[in-house]
Order: structure tokens, then sequence, then C-alpha cells
């Protein structure tokens, strides 16, 4: 939800492929809302997963695992794109091996990222300032 608010602030072009029922309730300028996972990564430089089953949605896990795996990310999805994903992943649900292992994959680098933004931020909050 956050990455769709701000690509919609920033300009920038966003598309979401999940089933009927699993998007966003709401439109944002700038992000499509797809069913089709083929379509919705088509010329993508970037494609960005996350994991199907949160904490506390474990007596959906099986119905949710059914109902996403045509949306698993895997190299004939993508074959071209940097691939994302905010950790920790579920190799062989939302990602196989050789997409978040292989040469595109940037979730090491988003991950070490992460730490230095949180840093800032709680700086920021503590009221450190440029």
């Amino acid at each position: 939800r956050s990455l769709a608010q701000g690509c919609s602030a920033l300009g920038a072009e966003l598309r979401i492929a999940s089933p009927e029922g699993y998007g966003l309730p709401d439109t944002l300028d700038g992000v499509r809302q797809l069913v089709d996972p083929h379509e919705a990564v088509e010329g993508a430089e970037f494609v960005y997963t996350d994991v199907w089953v949160s904490m506390g949605q474990e007596e959906e896990a099986e119905e949710r695992r059914r109902t996403l795996a045509p949306y698993q990310v895997n190299a004939s999805l993508a074959p071209n794109a940097w691939f994302l994903h905010c950790l920790p992943a579920r190799r062989g649900e939302e990602v196989t091996d050789e997409v978040i292992d292989g040469p595109k994959s940037a979730v090491w680098r988003q991950a070490e990222n992460r730490m230095h933004s949180a840093r800032g931020a709680l700086a920021w909050m503590m009221g450190a300032r440029p």
C-alpha cells in the first residue's frame, strides 16, 4: 500500500497484479490494478512481490497459496526485470530460487538500504536535521 501511495505521489507508473478481491480497495493516480500477471509485468523494469501469507493469516494459508500460485515470480514471468522483495521470502511460493538468487535480484541491496532508511527515519524523529 505504501509503495502504491509513494508511486502515485511521485507520478511513477505502477501496475499491481492480483486476483479479484486481493487488490487495493481504492484507486490511486498512476496505479493500474490488473488480474493478469503477465500483462502487469509486460515491459517492466522491476518486479516486486511480498509474502502470500502474513502473520495472522495462517487459517487462510492453503486458499491463498492456491489462489496466488499463478502470480509466482519465476523466470518465465519476468525474465528481464530486476527483482525486489521486502523479505523474508518464502521460496517456492511467491518467488523461485532461480529468481531470488539470480543475477537480476536486488533483494540483498534492498535489505541493506532498508537499514539505512530506518536509521535515517529514527534520527529524524529524534530531531536530527541536515
